[in-house]
């Protein structure tokens, strides 16, 4: 059989549908996307993003995944070996509603939902190393999620605690303080509410300073700042004020203006904060445990909210200002959060802004120690946050403020109550979820023994596949006796195993190390695979996890390579993040029931027609407002791409002005692709294609080869149909991306605008480069210049070679 019978008819019409598949099932048959590890060419390690398999790859999928898939293809083309892999991000609570809503195990669902989706990346036409699949809820990948929360826990890095936690009512589970947008649960947008629960945390905070850096990274600015102010680093002072009345009982603080202390006229607390039941004076308790209840009814979002009304309780207790002498009383106010700092503040109304307002409301004294002249103002109108020098503050009068916040910061460790202090916004990362989709926490708990890590050798703890799933939406891992009662690894006494199973951004903080070998089971990464591959070269993926994701994957990093586990220290060397598709108002979201479907609009126009119009949208990283009617217009422009390349090409002299144009569109492509520049790639293309179709010649030639190489990243089946019907060998897709030259993309010719005092009165076609005495040798000949000029006397002219030409008169 001939490789022409092989390839089936010539199709002599644009048919995507049947061109597509003969490519998809070529790749697949050649294995032209299994990557080796070594090979002549240098690697290249570009990932994108895993999707949840939540059952289809919609639109916004497509728009995340298709034009990094252009980007690693164009990498390729310049010769480089490039890893492009995918896999699942495969726990999470929507499967586990769906087995309680529908009867469906969420193994089970979740297993089809991947089957359809790898169609669905299939059809998209990625060069998706499929060998190298990861999929985070299979017992061979979240073994290692356990493995690597005994190292934490051996160093540390993982623990216990009790603390007030997020909570999702309408999903029953703990959220980490990212997971809350805006008060609400980012997932369901229901209300969020606060609990006192024990819980695992991941200690995040030891690697504060380190995660504020990013030396080295080509990220963008807005990823860096947002996760700098997610950390927020504030230097100052802790110090503590004893409580009157209450020996022993201290309110420990930390300010960031320790030169305002003499200001501090009373003293506030979070309704949460674990004195305020102790210290609270009878007459007031029935107020304070009222307003108690309310403050955690509220969301951290609301009570901190600028433009609300502040309000607070007298608890009808007082601290003792150590510098003042003074007693000054202390209130619960929910502005101050349990989970920020010591939940404790000294309040300061005339140097801030919120405590000004509190004091007017409340009738609380109002002292200025902070003045730009150097001079007390009697009544403040509004606080004064700004620099200043020291009034009302006893020894430190007269002294700068910034000089004063060291000086009063060393003065209160010597007092004994602080010192200088460093502190994060920041907060431990915490992972337990009291749900059953998730890795099962390799912790038991004996009465003799305590808490009690599982050995390694005992890894994985599996999840139990028959367990009863109930409405309510409690965790049916609490019910399964078989996998809750378990013998002590320790003292081999009846003992109990940890319920909760972990966060799922732990599954997807180190995924990456897995890609390199996924089926290497004696340690979580194949350092000899990896180590040709990682650090990531290349990371695209949206904004939204700036805080979350990103920054959990920069903590693990860190955690493995100080424990010797890794030899890097930053995850991803360069990030992209694309923009948002937005879809009737709201970005293009499953839980917010505004996707499309992508099948829909492949079977008319096919995957290529699709592909080219994600990326000519507009700007790919400032994403797009979705309207498929916009898909008609990169269908017909394929169509055109399809006849220029097929016609048959007339004789002709080469065309200078054409190869000029071939060159420049080469430069431009290579310069755009490089930097995300899609949408203008795709305009470029167009360009090309509209003076190709009616050109003849060997510059024509020459130009659709050059025009199916550049399109090949973008569109990949049409690009290898082209290929192979204009003559070239193997796959379009193994060759060398087009050389630019520079010679002959420099015009022959210019138009040159040639004005006479500041007004355009002719275009004058001249050659390239003739400098400014062949400007005006050319003007002179324009019948328009000389009518303007009118015989006045040029004085002066003024030249921006090959563009502009400007003659001044008398």
């Amino acid at each position: 059989m001939t490789d022409e019978t092989k390839a089936g008819p010539r199709i002599e019409r644009y048919q995507p549908g049947l061109i597509e598949a003969k490519w998809q099932a070529r790749w697949n048959e050649r294995g032209l996307y299994d990557i080796p590890d070594q090979s002549d060419k240098p690697n290249y390690y570009f990932v994108t993003m895993f999707p949840y398999p939540s059952g289809d790859l919609h639109v916004g999928h497509w728009y995340a995944i298709t034009p990094s898939d252009c980007a690693a293809r164009y990498l390729r083309m310049r010769g480089h070996n490039v890893l492009f892999p995918m896999g699942f991000d495969a726990f999470g609570l929507p499967a586990e509603n769906a087995a309680i809503q529908k009867g469906i195990h969420p193994s089970d669902g979740t297993e089809q939902n991947m089957a359809n989706m790898r169609r669905q990346f299939r059809m998209m036409g990625t060069m998706i190393d499929w060998r190298r699949e990861v999929v985070t809820c299979h017992p061979d990948y979240y073994r290692w999620n356990q493995w690597m929360f005994l190292k934490l826990f051996e160093k540390g890095l993982a623990y216990r605690d009790t603390a007030p936690v997020n909570w999702c009512p309408k999903d029953r589970t703990v959220l980490a303080n990212e997971q809350v947008v805006n008060g609400l649960c980012e997932r369901c947008d229901s209300p969020v509410e606060k609990r006192d629960l024990t819980q695992w945390f991941y200690r995040i905070t030891a690697y504060a300073d380190e995660l504020l850096r990013h030396d080295g990274l080509d990220w963008p600015e807005r990823v860096r700042v947002m996760q700098e102010n997610w950390i927020g680093r504030s230097e100052g002072a802790e110090m503590e004020f004893a409580v009157e009345g209450h020996p022993g009982a201290t309110v420990r603080f930390f300010t960031t203006r320790p030169d305002t202390i003499y200001g501090a006229t009373f003293m506030v607390l979070a309704p949460e904060h674990p004195l305020v039941p102790t210290i609270t004076a009878p007459e007031q308790q029935a107020e304070v445990e009222a307003y108690v209840a309310r403050a955690r009814a509220a969301s951290d979002i609301d009570r901190t909210a600028a433009e609300r009304e502040k309000t607070g309780v007298a608890t009808g207790a007082y601290a003792l200002n150590v510098f003042t002498g003074e007693r000054i009383p202390i209130w619960i106010a929910d502005y101050v959060l349990a989970g920020y700092g010591t939940g404790a503040i000294m309040a300061v109304p005339a140097h801030d802004e919120r405590d000004f307002a509190f004091a007017q409301r409340f009738g609380i004294a109002i002292r200025e120690v902070i003045s730009v002249d150097g001079r007390t103002h009697g009544d403040l109108r509004e606080a004064y946050t700004g620099p200043g020098s020291l009034v009302n503050s006893g020894p430190f009068d007269g002294q700068p403020s910034e000089t004063a916040k060291k000086a009063i910061a060393e003065d209160a460790a010597r007092h004994g109550i602080g010192g200088p202090k460093v502190t994060y916004r920041l907060r431990d990362w915490l992972i337990s979820r009291q749900r059953y989709w998730g890795t099962p926490i390799p912790i038991v708990y004996c009465d003799a023994c305590g808490t009690v890590p599982v050995p390694e050798q005992d890894l994985p703890v599996e999840l139990p596949y028959d367990v009863e799933f109930r409405p309510g939406g409690d965790s049916p891992l609490t019910r399964k006796d078989s996998f809750v009662n378990v013998a002590c690894p320790r003292c081999g006494k009846a003992a109990r195993r940890e319920t909760d199973t972990m966060d799922t951004f732990v599954d997807s903080s180190w995924y990456i190390y897995r890609y390199p070998n996924p089926r290497h089971d004696r340690a979580f990464i194949d350092r000899a695979a990896a180590e040709r591959w990682l650090p990531v070269a290349k990371y695209t993926g949206g904004i939204e996890h700036a805080i979350l994701h990103l920054l959990y994957a920069r903590f693990m990093c860190k955690a493995f390579r100080d424990m010797g586990e890794l030899w890097f220290d930053e995850p991803f060397v360069q990030l992209r993040n694309q923009g948002t598709i937005v879809f009737k108002g709201r970005k293009m979201s499953k839980s917010r029931g505004n996707v499309q479907a992508p099948d829909q609009y492949v079977q008319r126009y096919g995957a290529d027609s699709l592909r080219l119009f994600m990326m000519f949208m507009g700007p790919w990283t400032e994403g797009s407002d979705w309207d498929p009617a916009g898909l008609e217009g990169t269908w017909r422009f394929l169509n055109r791409v399809w006849t220029t390349a097929l016609t048959p090409v007339d004789a002709g002299p080469r065309d200078p002005a054409l190869d000029g144009l071939v060159q420049r569109t080469i430069k431009k492509l290579t310069d755009d692709l490089a930097e995300y520049r899609f949408n203008t790639a795709v305009a470029a293309l167009m360009e090309l294609t509209n003076e190709l179709l009616h050109a003849a010649g060997p510059s024509r030639t020459d130009g659709i080869r050059a025009l199916v190489l550049l399109l090949a990243p973008m569109a990949p089946h049409l690009a290898d149909e082209l290929w192979e019907r204009i003559g070239g060998t193997s796959s379009v897709h193994e060759q060398a991306w087009p050389a630019y030259d520079e010679a002959a993309a420099r015009p022959k010719t210019v138009t040159l605008v040639v004005q006479v005092d500041g007004k355009v009165r002719d275009r004058i076609e001249i050659a390239a480069g003739a400098g400014e005495d062949g400007a005006r040798a050319a003007a002179a000949q324009s019948h328009k210049v000389s009518a303007a000029l009118a015989g006045a006397s040029v004085v002066r002219a003024f030249h921006v070679p090959d563009k502009l030409l400007n003659l001044v008169t008398k």
